[in-house]
């Protein structure tokens, strides 16, 4: 019986062929390897970095903030190219708070959030200035605690567990039990409690899910989460003085994904915020993203050590792999392995003429890039590129395995 290929993921629009080759910002592939010094190479794109923000500003409503989730790419160069176009930084973790810190940015820009945090990493926080986003009363307790200790005024805001999720997402963030956040009928005693104690009110953090690509799913969740925010702040007593909308957005990955409407986002919210309660009038609405603006921007390239076949089958043999690129692998919360975008970067205009699978150098037969992918013939040398790879791959990926090490990284 013969072997049928599997469809690839759709390469993001706008990529430049060099003399056939795969360009980026004007260099080849190979260029850019060379300048890095080897494979396995991350490569993100500022135009594309920029290019994102401008749409998605020009899509929402002017009152929105736009803060950067750091956990999608913490990469140095990344973030101080994004620090100028984004409203605020959100953190989930103290060693995020610390490379802000080293890289000189403004701390009362950030936000941090994430159920565990340590009593060193509420000192800290609460020390810098960054809002802390409270995941349960026993955290809410501690923070004040220590920043009586500290002698300061904590910012102090509470993350929500909604009664509900969102529709679609990836994976979901909010809605029955969960880790994250306080039971939101539970919110409107601890806020009290927090301003009676003088804390520095932030308000609310609401986030329900990710990697949504339903237009109407986010429209029908943002909805959602305007009015509980409401709902709270009423119980509570008090106007909000920020609301975090959380995020979702999703990038197409997979064959027949297509890309998220954000006008039809941006459109239903400035609705929204023309017809606002109360409660919410004066309040700092923004929402968090991290894949949407960094995921298209970046390139993997891993180079081809062996080509071999087996039973029929070819394989193609990298010197990359699940250490760098555990989403592409299929291990990274996809329930049924599916092919993310991958050319062969230095034949990018070569004719489709083979059908190959791609691995890993890593000893699992979780090691795959892409399985039966109709390509361009490939031999030993040639480079590989997976596309979609600017967010959670370098740091969300076991680059320890095995000893094989991290990846180089570089922005173009």
């Amino acid at each position: 019986m013969s072997v049928k290929p599997k469809p690839l993921g759709p390469i993001p629009q706008g990529y430049e062929t060099v003399n056939g080759e795969l360009a980026i910002a004007g260099k080849t592939a190979s260029a850019l390897v060379e300048e890095a010094g080897g494979t396995p190479l991350f490569v993100y794109s500022r135009d594309r970095l920029t290019g994102r923000m401008a749409m998605l500003r020009d899509a929402m409503p002017e009152r929105l903030g736009i803060n950067y989730a750091v956990k999608a790419n913490p990469f140095e160069p990344v973030l101080q190219h994004m620090a100028p176009l984004v409203d605020g930084f959100d953190i989930a973790s103290g060693g995020e708070l610390e490379i802000l810190r080293a890289a000189g940015f403004d701390l009362s820009r950030v936000s941090f959030a994430g159920p565990g945090k340590r009593d060193a990493e509420l000192e800290a926080a609460i020390a810098a200035g960054v809002t802390l986003n409270l995941e349960s009363e026993n955290e809410a307790r501690r923070a004040l605690a220590i920043a009586d200790m500290l002698g300061t005024t904590p910012r102090l805001a509470i993350r929500v567990n909604p009664d509900f999720d969102m529709k679609g997402s990836g994976m979901k963030m909010g809605g029955g039990a969960k880790q994250f956040g306080v039971d939101a009928q539970r919110v409107p005693a601890l806020g009290r409690e927090l301003i009676a104690a003088g804390a520095g009110w932030r308000g609310l953090h609401i986030y329900t899910g990710s990697q949504a690509l339903s237009a109407e799913a986010i429209i029908e969740t943002q909805a959602n989460v305007l009015t509980l925010a409401d709902r709270i702040a009423v119980d509570i007593g008090e106007a909000l003085p920020k609301l975090n909308m959380g995020g979702g957005f999703g990038i197409p990955y997979f064959h027949g994904d297509e890309e998220l409407d954000v006008s039809a986002i941006g459109a239903a919210l400035s609705d929204r915020f023309a017809e606002l309660p109360e409660s919410l009038e004066n309040a700092h609405l923004c929402i968090e993203l991290g894949r949407y603006l960094v995921g298209l921007a970046g390139v993997y390239l891993t180079r081809i050590v062996d080509r071999k076949d087996s039973h029929g089958e070819t394989f193609l043999i990298t010197d990359g792999g699940l250490h760098h690129q555990l989403a592409a692998s299929g291990n990274f919360g996809t329930v049924i392995r599916r092919n993310y975008p991958v050319a062969i970067a230095n034949r990018f205009s070569a004719p489709v003429d083979d059908m190959a699978s791609v691995v890993g150098c890593l000893c699992t037969p979780l090691d795959r890039l892409a399985d039966r992918a109709e390509l361009p013939r490939a031999e030993v040398g040639d480079l590989v590129a997976v596309f979609c790879a600017g967010a959670y791959g370098a740091t969300a990926s076991p680059s320890a395995f095995l000893g094989q090490g991290p990846a180089r990284e570089t922005l173009a």
